[in-house]
C-alpha cells in the first residue's frame, strides 16, 4: 500500500476508485465499505484509494474536544493495508481546509488532483464547509465532472449496528467481548518497552513498562487485564496493569505487562497488546506481599479464563 501525507503529494497517472472518511477503529462497518472499494477497483482494473484526515476533524473544529482515538495513525495504516487498499492519502485537517466549499473540494481535489473515476460513499455522507452538501449533491457534481458516485444504501449500513463512538464507549466500559464483535478483532495498543523501577521483579512478577507515544490514543480504564502480547513475531499471554500503582504510592499512570512464561530482555522493543478481558479494578494493598498474593490469584483467574475461551 502506498501512503501519501497530503492530497497534493498524490499525483496519479491513471484514475482511481475513492472513498473518504476518518475510519477510526476500522470496525466491521468500515470494512464492509472498504471491501466494496477493493472489489470494485479490481473489477475495473484501477487502483483503490482512501482519503482520510489527521488530526481527526473533531480535534480541530471542537477546541474543547478531549476525543481519544481507537487506533493510532500507524495502527490504522496497518489495518487498511491488510484489507488490500492500494493507496492511502492522509491529509492534514485544518480549519482552512474545513472552509472549502463542496464545489471547491469536488473540483480541485476529487477531480483535478485525485482523478476520481468512481466515488464510494455512504447514504448519510456530508462534505464541504459546514457539511453543506449531501451524498445526492455529490452525485449531481459527479454528472457535471464526469465521475461515478456509488451511494451505499441505508439498509446496508444500518444492518451493521456499529460506529466508532459505540466502539469507544465499549472500550471505556471495559466490555472487550463487545469491542471484539464491533471491530472483528481485539482492541490493541502498541508501545515501546522502557526501563521501570524493577519492583515487579522483586515479587516474582516482572513487568515490561510500555510507553505509548501517541497522546491521543484511547487507553482503557485503570485496572488489571488479561491480554495477548505480540513480541518478536510471537504471541504470548499475560496480564496488564493500567494505573498509578497505589500500593507503592504512585502518582502517574503507567502501563505494565507481565508476560506468562517469559524471561527475556526486551527493552526498547515494540510490543502490541491485545485486550481479551478485564480481570479487576486497580486497588491499593497494605504491602507488596499482599499485592503479590493478589497477582497470583489474578494469574490463576486469567489461566482459567484462557482455558474457558480455548485460548490457552
Amino acid at each position: 500500500m502506498n501512503v501519501f501525507q497530503n492530497i497534493k503529494n498524490y499525483n496519479p497517472d491513471s484514475k482511481c476508485i475513492l472513498t473518504i472518511g476518518t475510519f477510526d477503529g476500522v470496525h466491521i462497518g468500515h470494512k464492509k465499505i472498504i471491501k466494496k472499494l477493493v472489489k470494485l477497483a479490481n473489477k475495473k482494473k484501477i487502483e483503490s484509494t482512501i482519503l482520510t484526515f489527521f488530526p481527526h476533524p473533531r480535534m480541530v473544529l471542537q477546541k474543547e474536544s478531549n476525543l481519544k482515538l481507537i487506533d493510532t495513525l500507524e495502527e490504522k495504516k496497518n489495518l487498511l493495508k491488510i484489507l488490500g487498499v492500494d493507496n492511502l492519502i492522509v491529509h492534514p485537517f485544518s480549519e482552512a481546509f474545513s472552509r472549502l466549499t463542496s464545489l471547491e473540494f469536488c473540483r480541485d481535489f476529487l477531480v483535478n488532483q485525485l482523478q476520481t473515476d468512481t466515488l464510494l460513499i455512504g447514504y448519510d455522507h456530508h462534505f464541504g464547509h459546514n457539511r453543506e452538501a449531501k451524498s445526492k449533491d455529490l452525485a449531481a457534481m459527479g454528472q457535471t465532472y464526469n465521475f461515478d458516485v456509488h451511494i451505499i444504501p441505508a439498509q446496508d449500513i444500518s444492518s451493521i449496528t456499529v460506529s466508532s463512538t459505540k466502539v469507544r464507549k465499549a472500550i471505556e466500559s471495559s466490555n472487550f467481548m463487545l469491542v471484539r464483535k464491533f471491530l472483528g478483532r481485539y482492541f490493541e495498543l502498541t508501545g515501546i518497552v522502557t526501563k521501570g523501577d524493577g519492583i515487579g521483579r522483586t515479587i516474582d512478577f516482572p513487568t515490561a513498562n510500555i510507553n505509548v507515544k501517541e497522546s491521543y490514543k484511547l487507553i482503557p480504564l485503570d485496572g488489571v487485564y488479561l491480554v495477548s502480547v505480540k513480541c518478536e513475531g510471537n504471541l504470548f499471554k499475560g496480564m496488564m496493569n493500567i494505573g498509578i500503582r497505589p500500593t507503592i504510592n504512585g502518582e502517574r499512570q503507567t502501563l505494565e505487562v507481565h508476560i506468562f512464561n517469559f524471561n527475556k530482555d526486551i527493552y526498547n522493543q515494540k510490543l502490541k497488546i491485545l485486550f481479551i478481558e478485564k480481570i479487576r479494578d486497580e486497588q491499593k494493598f497494605e504491602s507488596l506481599d499482599a499485592l503479590k498474593k493478589q497477582l497470583e490469584k489474578d494469574k490463576e483467574i486469567s489461566k482459567r479464563s484462557l482455558i474457558k475461551k480455548g485460548l490457552h
